[in-house]
């Protein structure tokens, strides 16, 4: 299987999500090939070429800045020439725009929002969220091509390759309707909880809690976040909301404090390697999804937890 993977980059830098688009490229190709795709910024093509087997980097007039129709142009160019068998790309705001008008125009399936993908015997069976999160469907693609948009933070598993790195040059067709005037910047986050291997998370029933929820994260050397409700209270920022309307995790440890884990934060956060749960509410459908729970009150297992870790601090790992 040709599994395509168009990789994202804005101001000379890659987004995260192009190397797990690889990772699941890697997974699913079988005896085929991973492959590659960025366009604008050739420099970046020797990052890529880490993680797959191909990497095709376009240039061309007009495609410094990324603009949807020049993009999806140049890309059904590649694909007249090299057909793929599925092409992925993040389910983000690019690909909210590539994915439609791709498969529009090569006549094929489209699944957005996967967050597993497996091959079968003949096609692909991915796995998607419906009614926001309340069910997971298993979706079978027996045509080729395909297009999937895939959940940011789920594919995290690297495989290393050594590419091979070919050059097109390629223009759009037609000039686009739209044209980049200016990038306005977003502000800058106060922390990627994305990237962090142990996350300590409030919940409502933890916001007395805080302060040692901080300290406690310090002391394993990980990040501070939390559900919904602590976010629209105001006492953490945006970007620390795990969850189905914040971001996908999957660290190391997820330890979650006084989170009732409800589907909505849940869906977000499952997939941790270790989930640690503490709850006073012994019916809490945290404990569900948790490898380890504690029936008792944050406030007052903290600082316990806390004094056994400064008495033992956890050996740093690498």
């Amino acid at each position: 299987m040709r599994v395509f993977a168009i990789a994202e980059h804005r101001l000379g830098e890659l987004n995260p999500t192009s190397f797990e688009l690889l990772n699941l490229a890697n997974k699913i190709k079988g005896d085929g090939t991973s492959e590659a795709v960025i366009i604008g910024d050739e420099t970046l093509s020797n990052s890529l070429a880490s993680h797959a087997d191909t990497v095709w980097s376009i240039s061309g007039d007009q495609l410094e800045n990324y603009n949807p129709e020049s993009h999806a142009d140049v890309l059904l160019q590649l694909f007249k020439r090299e057909p793929p068998d599925t092409v992925l790309l993040g389910n983000t705001s690019q690909g909210y725009e590539l994915a439609p008008l791709i498969a529009a125009k090569l006549h094929c399936p489209i699944v957005t929002d996967i967050v597993e993908a497996s091959p079968e015997q003949k096609g692909l069976t991915v796995s998607r969220y419906i009614y926001q999160g309340k069910l997971m469907v298993d979706l079978k693609i027996s045509r080729t091509p395909c297009i999937l948009t895939v959940r940011q933070g789920i594919f995290k598993n690297e495989a290393k390759l050594s590419g091979k790195i070919i050059k097109l040059k390629l223009n759009p067709t037609k000039p686009p309707k739209r044209r980049f005037l200016k990038l306005i910047e977003p502000e800058k986050c106060e922390v990627d909880i994305c990237k962090a291997d142990a996350i300590v998370a409030i919940g409502r029933g933890a916001t007395a809690s805080l302060q040692l929820a901080t300290k406690l994260a310090a002391l394993i050397g990980g990040t501070l976040a939390g559900s919904r409700p602590v976010i629209d209270s105001g006492l953490l920022t945006k970007d620390r909301q795990v969850g189905i309307s914040g971001k996908t995790v999957k660290p190391k440890i997820y330890i979650a404090l006084g989170i009732s884990g409800a589907f909505q934060h849940t869906i977000g956060m499952k997939d941790s390697e270790l989930i640690i749960a503490v709850n006073k509410d012994p019916q809490a459908p945290i404990f569900n999804v948790a490898h380890y729970g504690a029936i008792a009150d944050v406030q007052e297992i903290l600082p316990k937890i806390i004094n056994k870790l400064e008495e033992h601090p956890p050996t740093p790992t690498t």
